[in-house]
C-alpha cells in the first residue's frame, strides 16, 4: 500500500508549494500595495525583502521539514519537547485562518455564479454590502444569519474534504497538477485581453509610475517586507508539511527559487491586468484611476462588477473567467494551510488521513458559519489582523529561533548543497537565518502591532480576547492529550 502521505513526484511537492503561495493576496492585495508605496519604486525593497527574508527562511522550513519527515508539532516535541505547547499553537492559529479564508472563497464562489448573468446588478458596491452580506460593525449582527452566503462556505468545505481525504498523491497532488498551471493559463488570458482594452496605458502608467522619494520611508520597506511575508505565507508550515512529504532526491534549493520566482511572476503579471482594467474604467467614467484604486474585498466584489458591466458582453467572458481564477486560487492555498493541522493530529493520535480530514472540515465548517452573519466580515478583519499580522509573526521569530539555533541549521548545508543544482549555501545563509530574519521579524511585529492598535473599540478588543482564548485553550488540550502513536516522541531524521 501507497504511503498517503508521500507525493507521487517532485513536481507535485513545486505544484502543491506554488498554489500554496499562490492565492488570494496575490490577487487583491499585491496590485494596490505596489502602486500606492511608490509604483516602480518600490521593487526596491520588494527584492531586498526576497532576498533577505523569503529565500533564506524558505530554505531553511524546507530543510526542517525535509528531515523530521513529520508534521510541524512533532518535529517541535523531538527537537525540544517543553515546547509542545507551542507546536501545536501555530497549527491551530493556521486552522482559524482557514476558517475565515473559506469564507472569503465563498464569497468568491457567489461571484463565479453571479458572473455568468452579472448578477450584482448597477450597483457592486450596495449588492455587496447591503443585498449580500447585510454588514455590520456591531457584533450584534452574528444573530442575522444569511443562508445563502452559508451555502457557498460550505461548499468550499465540501471541496477541501472530497480532496483531502484522499491519499496525499491522489488528492491534492492531483488536484495541484491540473489546477496551478490551469490558474496561470487562465490569469494570462485575462491579462492579455486586459492589456487590449482603451486606456490600459493610463492604467499602467499609473502603477509604474516612479516615486523615489518614499525610498526614505519606512511605510514602503515595511509593506515590502510584509507582502513577502504575507504573500508567499512564510512560517506558516505549509512549507515545512509539503517538504517532510518529499523523497529522498529532492533538489530543495531549487525547488524553493522556484516556488518564490513562480509567485513573484504571477503576483506582478496579475498587476498588470488589474491597472489596465482600473486604466480602461479611469477612460470611461472621467475618474482618475487614483480615485478607483482599492485593496482587499472592494477590489475583487466592488471594482472589478463594475468593470463587467461597462464591458458589456466581454464582461460575460472575463467575469467568469476571473472569479474561476480567484476561487481556485484559493482553494489551492486553503489546501496548504488545512494541511498543517491535519498532519499534526494524524501524527500524535495515530488517526488515518480520512478520519482526521472528516472531523477538521466538520469541525471547521461548523465554525465558519459565525462568519455567514452580518457581522461576518467585521470579525473577519479583526481575525486576519490578530492572526497574520500579530501572532504568526511571533510564532515565526520562535521557529526561526528554534530552527537555527537549537536544531542547528548548519547541519543542513552539505547535504542542500550536494542536491542543488542553481546555488549554494554558505556564511551568508547562516548570517540571514541566525541573525537577520530574527531581527527583520521584530521589526515587521511592530509594524503590525501598530495597526491592531488602531482598533481601539471594546468589540473589537473583544474579539482579539477571544480568538487568543480559543488558540491557548485548544493548543493546551492537544498538548495535554496522551498520544496514540508509538514514534509521537521517537522521530526518524533524515539528515545526521
Amino acid at each position: 500500500m501507497a504511503n498517503e502521505n508521500k507525493w507521487g513526484s517532485n513536481l507535485a511537492f513545486i505544484l502543491a508549494m506554488i498554489g500554496s503561495a499562490v492565492g488570494l493576496g496575490n490577487i487583491w492585495r499585491y496590485p494596490y500595495v505596489l502602486y500606492s508605496n511608490g509604483g516602480g519604486a518600490f521593487y526596491i525593497p520588494y527584492l531586498v525583502a526576497i532576498i533577505t527574508l523569503a529565500i533564506p527562511f524558505l530554505i531553511l522550513e524546507y530543510g526542517v521539514g525535509y528531515n523530521y519527515q513529520s508534521s510541524f508539532t512533532k518535529a517541535i516535541v523531538k527537537l525540544k519537547p517543553k515546547f509542545e505547547l507551542y507546536g501545536w499553537m501555530l497549527p491551530v492559529s493556521i486552522f482559524i485562518l482557514t476558517i475565515y479564508y473559506s469564507t472569503i472563497i465563498g464569497w468568491d464562489g457567489i461571484y463565479l455564479f453571479l458572473s455568468f448573468f452579472k448578477g450584482w446588478g448597477a450597483d457592486p458596491n450596495t449588492f455587496l454590502n447591503v443585498n449580500l452580506l447585510q454588514s455590520t460593525n456591531s457584533l450584534s449582527g452574528v444573530f442575522n444569519f444569511i443562508p445563502f452566503v452559508a451555502i457557498f462556505i460550505l461548499l468550499g468545505w465540501f471541496f477541501i474534504w472530497f480532496i483531502s481525504h484522499r491519499n496525499l498523491d491522489e488528492g491534492l497532488g492531483r488536484v495541484c497538477k491540473i489546477f496551478v498551471p490551469l490558474l496561470f493559463v487562465v490569469m494570462f488570458i485575462i491579462v492579455v485581453a486586459s492589456l487590449t482594452l482603451p486606456g490600459a496605458n493610463i492604467g499602467l502608467a499609473e502603477l509604474f509610475h516612479p516615486d523615489w522619494s518614499l525610498l526614505g520611508h519606512f511605510d514602503i520597506w515595511m509593506a515590502a517586507f510584509g507582502q513577502v511575508f504575507f504573500s508567499l505565507s512564510l512560517g506558516m508550515g505549509a512549507g515545512f508539511t509539503y517538504a517532510s512529504y518529499t523523497e529522498d532526491n529532492i533538489d530543495l534549493i531549487s525547488s524553493g527559487l522556484y516556488v518564490i520566482i513562480a509567485n513573484c511572476a504571477f503576483e506582478n503579471f496579475t498587476a498588470l491586468g488589474v491597472f489596465s482594467i482600473l486604466g480602461y474604467m479611469s477612460l470611461q467614467s472621467g475618474t482618475p484611476v487614483s480615485e478607483i484604486i482599492s485593496q482587499g474585498t472592494t477590489l475583487i466584489f466592488v471594482a472589478y462588477p463594475q468593470v463587467f458591466n461597462i464591458l458589456g458582453t466581454l464582461g460575460l467572458i472575463l467575469g467568469p473567467l476571473f472569479f474561476f481564477t480567484v476561487y481556485v486560487a484559493g482553494i489551492t492555498s486553503m489546501l496548504s494551510t488545512f494541511e498543517v493541522l491535519s498532519i499534526a493530529v494524524q501524527n500524535k493520535f495515530a488517526l488515518s488521513r480520512r478520519k482526521v480530514t472528516t472531523i477538521l472540515c466538520l469541525i471547521g465548517a461548523l465554525a465558519s458559519m459565525v462568519y455567514a452573519t452580518s457581522a461576518g466580515g467585521y470579525i473577519l478583519e479583526i481575525a486576519d489582523i490578530f492572526i497574520n499580522n500579530i501572532f504568526i509573526i511571533v510564532s515565526v521569530f520562535v521557529e526561526c529561533i528554534l530552527f537555527a539555533w537549537v536544531f542547528k541549521a548548519e547541519k543542513l548545508i552539505d547535504f542542500m548543497n550536494s542536491r542543488s543544482k542553481t546555488f549554494k549555501l554558505g556564511k551568508w545563509w547562516l548570517l540571514h537565518v541566525k541573525y537577520i530574519i530574527p531581527i527583520l521579524l521584530v521589526i515587521i511585529w511592530f509594524g503590525g502591532m501598530h495597526e491592531l492598535l488602531k482598533i481601539k473599540t471594546t468589540e473589537s478588543a473583544m474579539i482579539v480576547t477571544v480568538l487568543a482564548l480559543i488558540l491557548i485553550i485548544v493548543s493546551w488540550i492537544f498538548t495535554r492529550m496522551p498520544a496514540k502513536s508509538q514514534d509521537w516522541f521517537e522521530t526518524e531524521e533524515r539528515i545526521k
